[in-house]
């Protein structure tokens, strides 16, 4: 029998999942989970600009785990693992380092845009000082996708520069040790990146513009009442789609997209009204997350199935963690006490 290849891929509990989350990486890994050995973690050390609120960190990983299961993640076939119980990810870090560059790091974008948000953002974070964590973070990024020595990475498009970061450490690694690691291929959701319900960038709990998984009925049509839908214009009045959030919404989770396509094209050619638009999208999305809603409260009244997801995941995982470090240790020639 063949070896299924491995995936390994991750989000950091910072609250309660969103669309965004969905259709950039959830929808995603529900498929690929039937075809792949799948590796979800729950990256709890990558939160450091919430080092001062840790009750939120430890709430949030409970809620990405009923999200998780909500959107039919199956714990049994794929490993939900909590990235602070598999010590070996520090272990695989600090040796890591030893060989990546400071520039490297320096020029991830993603590392460049939290350090300028730290930096220029809001009060609460403006004029702190940049953690040593900013740093090792991106490292530790690094060593959770060589861990399970993963062979493809789901990610959004803005975690690219990981993937590549990634790539280049395995290359050298094997090169001047041994092969041990795979160079994991990116796999960028079907929508890259979804604007948030204010139209002004991609959805953020810190900026109060989302659409959430657990959101009920009506919280949906009450956010969707008050999204932002292209400049001013008249009732009849025609309007350019791509001035309009809600068809890049309609685009992503309309299942009638014949349909939607019409409408965008009316919309163009004699205007139809906002109103029509927001509540197609409504039904949309809560004839959509109506089944995630149902199987997360079924969750939220059975916790100790979750903690046993959690639990037994992570030690699968952690089996799996010990075997390669046991294989990076002998290429690095770390093995002291068994040579003597």
């Amino acid at each position: 029998m063949t070896e299924r290849k491995r995936i390994l891929t991750g989000i950091r509990p910072t609250g309660s999942l969103h669309l965004g989350h969905y259709a950039g990486a959830l929808e995603n890994w529900v498929r690929l989970q039937r075809d792949y050995e799948c590796s979800f973690l729950i990256a709890d050390y990558q939160v450091s600009d919430y080092a001062d609120d840790i009750a939120r960190v430890r709430a949030a990983v409970w809620e990405v785990a009923l999200d998780w299961l909500a959107v039919g993640l199956d714990p049994e076939g794929s490993s939900f693992v909590i990235e602070s119980l598999v010590p070996e990810h520090t272990e695989l870090t600090t040796l890591l380092s030893w060989f990546l560059p400071l520039g490297m790091l320096e020029r991830n974008p993603t590392l460049k845009a939290e350090m300028a948000d730290i930096e220029t953002g809001d009060e609460k974070k403006k004029g702190r000082s940049v953690p040593i964590a900013f740093y090792t973070y991106p490292v530790m990024q690094v060593a959770n996708i060589l861990m399970p020595r993963a062979h493809l990475v789901p990610v959004g498009e803005d975690q690219l520069p990981h993937i590549e970061l990634t790539r280049e450490t395995a290359r050298r690694f094997n090169r001047e040790f041994k092969p041990i690691f795979p160079e994991p291929e990116a796999l960028v959701g079907r929508v890259p990146r979804l604007v948030g319900t204010d139209g002004t960038a991609k959805m953020s709990k810190s900026r109060g513009n989302t659409i959430d998984l657990k959101d009920s009925a009506d919280a949906v049509a009450k956010k969707i009442r008050g999204m932002y839908a292209g400049p001013p214009r008249g009732l009849d009045e025609p309007g350019k789609t791509a001035e309009n959030p809600i068809f890049l919404y309609l685009e992503a989770f309309d299942p009638e997209q014949d349909e939607a396509r019409n409408m965008a094209e009316q919309y163009e050619r004699t205007g139809v009204p906002n109103k029509v638009l927001k509540d197609r999208l409504t039904t949309v999305l809560n004839t959509m997350l109506e089944p995630f809603r149902e199987r997360r409260a079924y969750y939220e009244a059975n916790m100790p199935l979750v903690r046993e997801a959690l639990a037994d995941g992570t030690a699968r995982y952690r089996a799996k963690a010990q075997e390669t470090m046991a294989l990076v240790r002998d290429a690095l020639d770390l093995n002291y006490l068994e040579k003597h």
